[in-house]
């Protein structure tokens, strides 16, 4: 038989097992419904439901910062009560609010609605980080790689489908996309019904509640993760106002950006994020990240002071290598996220790592706009500095947390009062 067709092949593609390729299908399915939605929210809001900018942005500022409050107690629900469980109850709770959307008619209804939608994805994100570290025992890295390329692959399609629903630019093609990344809700949630409902892991008896908050080395990298996640609004933001107003590159551009981005992930996350598996890979990974990016944001700074053509091959050369940069950035974060993270405590780890992930996420717009837009050329290459600092500490918070991992597992070694729990 053909090797690259074989059996051996399709499985390596598609999962090891059930429960892998059931995870793979529901992230699929629902990061389809995402990209169908997230890509077009902004002008359903405004053009159909007839709010004015301001009062969409507030209402979305609010409900993502009340959301942030519920990741770590979330994470210890699925910690507690199990990551299956936590997770469909997350989705359900998403399936409903998304689908009241098609009723908002008022900047406070708005507001409620998404503030809900907000603070169960937060929780809900927890619980699947936690659900991912149960499924992908065998080869994790390999696992959480090829769960993210069909993430990338999803978030794609749902974007093409929120295209056709712009060019029709009606009521009813936007109230599809509503109630299309509703359903996806709901479809992720009853394909999470084919999972084990995996027990919840006995903890050390003398550990504090919340474990997380209190483990600095993971803190600290929390921080970094946060920081480094600047990069992905650096190509979703501040790359296509740049092409745009500060370069002589064709339009089109800002276009390629985001298929180059997304057709690089798509293909090469498996083969680079297999190779990352424990946490020591991820500390080197997380600096050879921000290497990559600091050889990517000169060449985007480079763009306005060239020609028509050649600052097109520039951001087109950047974007290839800010995009090998994001593999890398976002392999060793599920590597040193799941690995410094004790395993009967890994919900509550995720919700924190969300947390920071979230707070970096709500800080960027500001920051990449103002200090890097307003500096220009410097601007540009005090980020790829930046990127590199942050890059840098890798190897040095893997050992630190490294050494403190190991002393939580001498005392989870200990005998404990508190029984498996199994919730059906």
């Amino acid at each position: 038989m053909i090797k690259g067709t074989s059996p051996g092949r399709m499985a390596h593609i598609a999962g090891d097992n059930r429960s892998e390729r059931v995870l793979i299908l529901a992230s699929f399915v629902n990061r389809v419904g995402n990209g169908l939605f997230n890509t077009v929210s902004a002008l359903y809001f405004t053009l159909v439901v007839d709010l004015p900018a301001v009062q969409v942005g507030a209402a979305l500022t609010v409900a993502g910062l009340i959301g942030l409050l519920a990741g770590i107690p979330g994470g210890h629900l699925a910690d507690r009560r199990g990551p299956r469980t936590i997770m469909i109850l997350a989705l359900t709770v998403q399936a409903v609010a998304m689908s009241a959307l098609v009723f908002v008619e008022s900047w406070a209804a708005l507001t409620v609605i998404a503030t809900v939608d907000q603070l169960a994805a937060a929780a809900g994100g927890a619980a699947w980080g936690a659900l991912v570290v149960r499924v992908g025992t065998d080869r994790p890295a390999l696992f959480r790689a090829k769960l993210r390329t069909y993430v990338n692959l999803g978030v794609v399609l749902g974007t093409v489908g929120a295209g056709c629903a712009v060019a029709a630019n009606t009521r009813t093609a936007y109230g599809v996309l509503v109630l299309g990344n509703a359903a996806s809700f709901a479809l992720c949630a009853l394909l999470l019904f084919l999972l084990p409902n995996y027990k919840a892991l006995a903890s050390p008896s003398q550990q504090r509640r919340w474990i997380a908050v209190t483990d600095r080395p993971f803190v600290t990298f929390t921080a970094l993760y946060g920081a480094m996640g600047l990069q992905y609004p650096t190509v979703s933001l501040l790359l296509p106002i740049w092409i745009s107003e500060h370069t002589d590159a064709p339009r089109w551009t800002v276009a390629a950006v985001s298929a180059i981005n997304s057709g690089v992930c798509v293909l090469l996350q498996t083969r680079i994020g297999s190779r990352i598996e424990t946490p020591r890979d991820g500390g080197r990974g997380f600096r050879t990240a921000g290497l990559l990016f600091l050889l990517s944001c000169p060449m985007m700074a480079l763009s306005a002071h060239a020609p028509v053509w050649a600052a097109a091959g520039l951001v087109i050369a950047a974007i290839f290598v800010h995009s090998l940069g994001e593999i890398w950035e976002s392999s060793a974060g599920f590597a040193l996220g799941f690995g410094l993270a004790p395993d009967h405590a890994q919900g509550q780890y995720q919700g924190l790592l969300g947390l920071g992930f979230s707070a970096g996420q709500a800080l960027a717009p500001a920051v990449l706009t103002t200090v890097v837009l307003g500096l220009g050329t410097a601007g540009w290459l005090l980020l790829g500095a930046f990127f590199a600092a942050v890059g840098a500490a890798g190897p040095s918070v893997e050992r630190w947390g490294t050494r403190t991992r190991s002393r939580q597992e001498a005392v989870a070694a200990q005998p404990s009062g508190e029984p498996d729990e199994a919730h059906a």
